[in-house]
């Protein structure tokens, strides 16, 4: 044990690169917790996220690693618990273990060490395991050359979280209006540099639906994304105990149904915004096309994110947006027929 580890747990302070954060997801797949997946869902991306004593320099309104929350009764992210783990032990499990993995996916919080811890953790992850590797920044903390230095390190993929579809939501809940220190045209900036960097579709915009957004306005993000060069990957909205938005209201169903199909036809070269229709209250009336391909076989409202080596969907995040005893919004595997039923019953819903 080096003696800047052995500091680090003397001290208590469990901290990056040495530690990181991961969902309790991947702690059920690499041993660390006991459980079972709801309809034996299987784990296809290990999450990680940066750590450290000082918590995120943002205050977003919806998150749960916001500076601000109170975590004295829940400390969650992404509606569920993200114990930390030493990067040795993450390593000697995807090693070890019997899984599914075939991504790990480096994320940062808004810290000034988080560039270089992050690059630390890709470098051992390039060289110990043959997991591929994506990065989900934070341009806030980003100068210019890093998203290069990322990519030698070894990650082939960079995640950007806008998560909010309009300048006016953004600076809402993460920009000037909550004292946080993101700003819109930066992270838009990282988006293009990341195209730029990694290649056309080798960059996602994370995109959170129900922070009050209208159906038009999260379609037309995602298709600026798109146009850009960058997929999207969607996550609805939960509300955070302790967070500015607990009380916030999930997306209806036929929402969020919605714009998972609207997201999932853009990215995949099928149709544009311009050719669908929305009511005068910004919902979605008319994708512009016959549906009934994608409602027979439900790859659309599957979980949105980087690939895998099979080049399917790797990040599917079991139950990351909704309790297991809810109805399923991001479906980790292949939706099946009794699934399908409840979809096309869904899609319309609340429609005016």
């Amino acid at each position: 044990m080096s003696n800047v580890t052995a500091n680090i747990i003397d001290n208590g302070k469990l901290q990056s690169p040495h530690y990181a954060q991961t969902s309790l997801a991947a702690g059920l797949t690499l041993g660390f917790e006991r459980g079972l997946f709801y309809r034996n869902a299987t784990l296809k991306g290990l999450n990680l996220l940066v750590t450290y004593d000082n918590k995120c320099a943002a205050d977003c309104s919806y998150c749960g690693l916001a500076r601000s929350r109170n975590i004295s009764e829940s400390k969650t992210f992404i509606r569920v618990s993200w114990p930390t783990y030493a990067v040795d032990e993450i390593i000697d499990a995807v090693n070890g273990k019997q899984h599914n993995l075939q991504r790990v996916c480096v994320g940062m919080i808004t810290h000034k060490k988080a560039v270089e811890d992050s690059i630390s953790i890709i470098n051992r992850f390039r060289e110990e395991t043959d997991l591929l590797i994506s990065t989900l920044v934070s341009p806030t903390v980003m100068e210019k050359g890093d998203l290069g230095r990322i990519k030698e390190a070894g990650a082939d993929m960079c995640g950007i979280a806008v998560d909010a579809a309009t300048n006016e939501l953004f600076d809402k809940l993460r920009g000037e209006k909550v004292s946080g220190p993101h700003r819109w045209r930066r992270f838009w900036d990282a988006v293009a540099e990341s195209v730029t960097v990694f290649g056309r579709y080798k960059a996602g915009v994370h995109l959170v639906v129900g922070l009050g957004e209208t159906e038009k306005e999260m379609v037309n993000t995602i298709q600026r994304a798109h146009d850009l060069g960058a997929t999207t990957h969607l996550f609805s909205f939960f509300p955070e105990a302790g967070s500015k938005m607990e009380n916030w209201p999930q997306p209806d169903l036929g929402h969020y149904r919605r714009i998972q199909l609207a997201r999932y036809i853009i990215n995949n070269h099928l149709g544009q915004a311009d050719n669908m229709q929305f009511s005068k209250d910004g919902q979605l009336t008319d994708f512009g096309q016959n549906l009934e391909r994608f409602l027979e076989d439900g790859e659309a409202f599957m979980t949105s994110g980087c690939a895998g080596k099979d080049g399917k969907v790797a990040c599917n995040r079991p139950y990351g947006n909704e309790r297991p005893s809810r109805p399923i919004r991001n479906f980790p595997f292949m939706p099946t027929s009794k699934d399908l039923i409840l979809i096309r019953k869904q899609l319309w819903r609340g429609v005016k």
